[in-house]
């Protein structure tokens, strides 16, 4: 008999969904189990663990001079105190967040739960705003939106211009070299106050829908939208989380996390599941880029987590050092307990050879096998709508509605639009009532634009496949549809171990094609043998004897990575399919010119 995570027959509740039909069509989905009651606010959790668990470890992060510097619950608990205590001397006003500039460290941690724990928001903005361009516009036009009570950020070296360039009229806190920065505070000023009865004060008076975070929603143009996240919607979540996945108040968690808390799925999700059941996260200052993955794979080998959370292209950007090397797998998957991946679909044979690293190097008759799971949601949502409590065979089910949560399926040009209503969703956009009317349909629920449809029609329990954007597929002028979202997928698992993430074309033209973003395997091919590889993948899809719309004829390998800061990628974390073809308009025309074009692969 399979020993269940984490060896409990308990550590998975049993899916039970029921099933609306709906007069006008569609339907709803709701879990048959109830919400329980969950805490007030975030702080509340720091508050309990420092108290039963002081010594435990909660934050670490690598200092190359002492290796990892490591905090525990207590030791979180007194310095977060002192933090808020600076934060009411300095006169923050509730109105105005605290807004973070940089990327995950112990720091940005400290500061974004002191700010929570005396009831004012805090705004992780997107690093990319000042580390990846030098036109500050972006940056300048959504701090002059969020107007902060406070800025903080690393190092002026690397942020310095792009808060200057936004005119700050508020107190700007750096980690280091504060000094460079004219009237600039050093963040160790903050960590020398002395907490007085007033942090506690504060503390007391926060409601569960008071303003907890604000959360920026990618775009390509204009400023993003800014998405109120209460502290109801981010205790309901943890706790509809606990109980789908009842081990989580039993084993400690331990977490290597990349994702950026500029992101919901890092930010909220997994920082906030591991403060809420008392485990430890170790930032990993890696990312599935060239030049840093191999940060990731070392932090990976040391911190062994038993529960490791990415997107596909982070997996796919791993697998090549699983596999390469066994003494490096067997370190990453000598503890590991769980493989989630969320942001974007799964591809199978990334998923297969996962399954295949974790098989060879688990060999003992005693070890578990490896579980891989999923969910679904978004900045709005807090953001788990869904989740995956079972074991599943292979990838693509994204899992059952959570507990206090309606998914509303509703058919729209030959898709079902996933709508969703329940404690987790947000109450709007901040200052933009007009945009906020505009995300919610009549009956309350909220329109996030995806799409999905049930594994099983006879048993909604098995859970949701997701199924695109609804505003993704086309038609070609043959006047078929393109179902991008599915035909995406093929196309990744046809040309794996090439293609790292895949763009489909073909809007009123007559054949289907391709931009390709490549792996690091392909990188390291020649153009030749890459695009013979490329053109055999493309001839096995054909072979498939599917028709044109699931045929591409045509392939064209990216030089460039997808550009989160031109929206290429969605706050969600995956490929936004028509900001990539928008943006990169002459590779499209390249791809069907009709003279020979070197880059262009046919078939």
């Amino acid at each position: 008999m399979t020993l269940e995570l984490f060896g409990d027959a308990g550590s998975l509740a049993t899916p039970r969904v029921i099933r609306e039909n709906l007069a006008r069509g569609g339907f709803i989905l709701r879990s048959a189990d109830v919400l329980q009651p969950h805490v007030r606010c975030v702080g509340d959790w720091l508050e309990h663990w420092a108290a039963t668990t002081p010594d435990a470890l909660f934050l670490a992060e690598r200092d190359d001079s002492a290796g990892w510097r490591r905090l525990s619950y207590g030791q979180v608990r007194e310095q977060v105190g002192r933090i808020a205590q600076a934060l009411l001397e300095l006169r923050v006003d509730t109105a105005q967040p605290v807004v973070v500039l940089s990327d995950n460290s112990v720091d940005h941690a400290l500061l974004a739960l002191a700010a929570m724990h005396i009831g004012r928001a805090v705004c992780t903005v997107s690093s990319a705003y000042c580390r990846q361009t030098k036109d500050y516009s972006r940056i300048r036009t959504i701090l002059d939106a969020l107007r902060p009570g406070l800025v903080y950020a690393s190092d002026p070296a690397v942020y310095g211009a792009g808060i200057r360039a936004a005119t700050v009229k508020a107190p700007v806190v750096f980690s280091r070299d504060a000094t460079v920065f004219t009237g600039a505070l050093p963040f160790a000023d903050l960590m020398a106050a002395t907490e007085t009865p007033a942090v506690l004060q504060a503390f007391e008076a926060i409601r569960p829908d008071h303003h907890a975070k604000y959360l920026l929603t990618s775009g390509s143009t204009g400023a993003p939208k800014v998405v109120i996240n209460t502290h109801r919607m981010l205790t309901a979540n943890q706790q509809q989380m606990a109980q789908v996945w009842p081990f989580l108040n039993r084993q400690r968690l331990n977490l290597l996390e990349w994702l950026p808390w500029s992101h919901t799925f890092g930010g909220n999700h997994n920082f906030n599941m591991a403060l809420a059941h008392g485990g430890s996260i170790h930032v990993d200052e890696g990312r599935p880029v060239p030049g840093l993955i191999e940060k990731t794979v070392q932090n990976l080998r040391e911190v062994k987590p038993n529960f490791y959370f990415n997107v596909p292209r982070g997996f796919d950007m791993l697998l090549p050092f699983l596999e390469g090397d066994e003494a490096t797998a067997r370190d990453v998957f000598r503890r590991l307990e769980a493989v989630f991946y969320a942001g974007a679909a799964l591809p199978q044979s990334v998923w297969e050879r996962l399954q295949g690293v974790a098989r060879r190097v688990r060999t003992s008759p005693d070890v578990r096998p490896v579980w891989f799971t999923s969910s679904w949601g978004a900045t709005e949502t807090s953001p788990a709508v869904t989740s995956v409590h079972w074991r599943m065979d292979r990838a693509g089910c994204i899992g059952a509605p959570l507990p206090g949560i309606e998914l509303k399926f509703v058919p729209i040009a030959g898709k079902l639009e996933m709508r969703v209503r329940g404690p987790t969703v947000f109450p709007g956009y901040r200052n933009a009532p007009e945009l906020t009317a505009k995300a919610f349909d009549a009956d309350g629920f909220y329109m996030i634009g995806d799409a999905g449809r049930l594994m099983d029609e006879q048993h909604p329990e098995q859970g949701v496949a997701f199924d695109g954007r609804v505003a993704e597929d086309f038609k070609l002028t043959t006047g078929t549809w393109v179902l991008v979202g599915t035909l995406r997928l093929r196309a990744i698992s046809a040309l794996s171990p090439l293609a790292a993430d895949a763009v489909v074309t073909g809007h009123d033209r007559e054949e289907v094609g391709l931009l390709i973003f490549p792996t690091l395997q392909a990188k390291e091919l020649g153009a030749e043998m890459l695009a013979q590889r490329i053109r055999d993948g493309l001839l096995a899809m054909r072979a498939s004897g599917r028709g044109s719309s699931e045929a591409p004829t045509r392939a064209l390998v990216l030089v460039e990575p997808p550009n989160a800061d031109a929206g290429e990628i969605t706050d969600k974390g995956y490929l936004n399919q028509r900001a990539v073809l928008a943006r990169r308009a002459d590779d499209v025309m390249a791809l069907y010119e009709p003279v020979a074009n070197a880059r262009v692969v046919r078939i």
